[in-house]
């Protein structure tokens, strides 16, 4: 028994005038943790507002879990969540107010949606913080609360716009976290970034765009691939610049990269060397492995970038 796709898009272009923003968009996604990946202009967002049913394709047809946009756009919509990138939430009214207002839009009964605003606020890690004004949130928190109001209304898949932008460090973690959190309660995701690390991270299948045009979809970890280079962490500074002078004086290829060893290797015979190098020093190994290639290695090759 076939399973239904998340999307189906067939010759998908969207015009605006002489700029070409999607050019012949075909493919088919599945359900679960999706990225969709390109620079800025790739065509990501005009692609969330036709699901959305905000434009109008100029050709093609865009299905969503079978429903077509373009025949039934309201049904397409009550399935769909949308966490816009820019800000959208009044920030003199607290996060329950907001949210559960977003929940009785989805066409909740009211009690049923302050209950339910309760849930989801819990669930992103605001419950606490509910009853404050947004204005007074941090910028993970408004994050964190435009999440809230996208997954309100029980979406089956949620369109994520640059979840983590203007994060730092341990609010991007955090947002990752929730987004790979949502796949657990059967939610598919479609979350539109160009940092090509937050897809490798937490999704399961990619979409690459690049100037409107599909430059590869598939599982994620198929575009990765093993390469010939082994990492070996032995320890910041002097220690890593000592490996790699060792390894390079045994005829090894190695240079110290974000603080650990990258050594190209051509076989076990090799591989025994480096380990060998690491005994005869007597440096302590915390971690050697295999390194994959990227996405941003995929994207470039794929696109034909330089």
């Amino acid at each position: 028994m076939s399973v239904e796709p998340l999307l189906r898009i067939t010759g998908l272009t969207k015009r605006y005038g002489p700029v070409t923003a999607l050019d012949g968009l075909t493919v088919e996604v599945p359900r679960g943790l999706i990225g969709v990946v390109g620079a800025n202009g790739a065509g990501k967002t005009t692609l969330f507002r036709i699901l959305l049913g905000l434009a109008r394709p100029t050709e093609g047809t865009v299905d969503v879990a079978g429903i077509s946009v373009a025949a039934d756009p309201v049904a397409v919509r009550s399935r769909l969540g949308y966490m816009p990138e820019h800000e959208c939430l009044p920030l003199d009214q607290t996060a329950a107010d907001v949210v559960a207002t977003f929940g009785e839009l989805s066409g909740l009964p009211a009690r049923a949606a302050r209950r339910r605003a309760s849930e989801v606020l819990d669930l992103v890690g605001l419950d606490e913080a509910r009853f404050r004004p947004i204005g007074g949130f941090s910028t993970g928190m408004r994050q964190r609360a435009k999440l809230a109001q996208a997954l309100v209304g029980g979406p089956d898949l949620v369109l994520l716009d640059e979840p983590t932008a203007g994060l730092d460090p341990a609010g991007r973690e955090e947002m990752l976290a929730l987004v790979a959190r949502l796949g657990l309660f059967g939610i598919s995701v479609l979350m539109s970034t160009h940092l090509l690390d937050d897809v490798q991270q937490v999704c399961h299948h990619v979409l690459m765009l690049d100037a409107g045009r599909l430059v590869v979809s598939g599982p994620t970890d198929s575009l990765l691939e093993r390469t010939g280079t082994v990492t070996v962490d032995v320890g910041h500074g002097a220690a890593a610049e000592h490996l790699a002078a060792e390894l390079v004086r045994r005829g090894i290829s190695a240079a110290v990269v974000d603080g650990r060893v990258e050594a190209t290797v051509d076989g076990n015979d090799q591989l025994d060397r480096v380990r060998d190098a690491i005994a005869d020093l007597g440096l302590p190994l915390y971690r050697m492995g295999s390194r994959l290639t990227s996405l941003d290695d995929v994207f470039l090759q794929r696109a034909g970038r330089p």
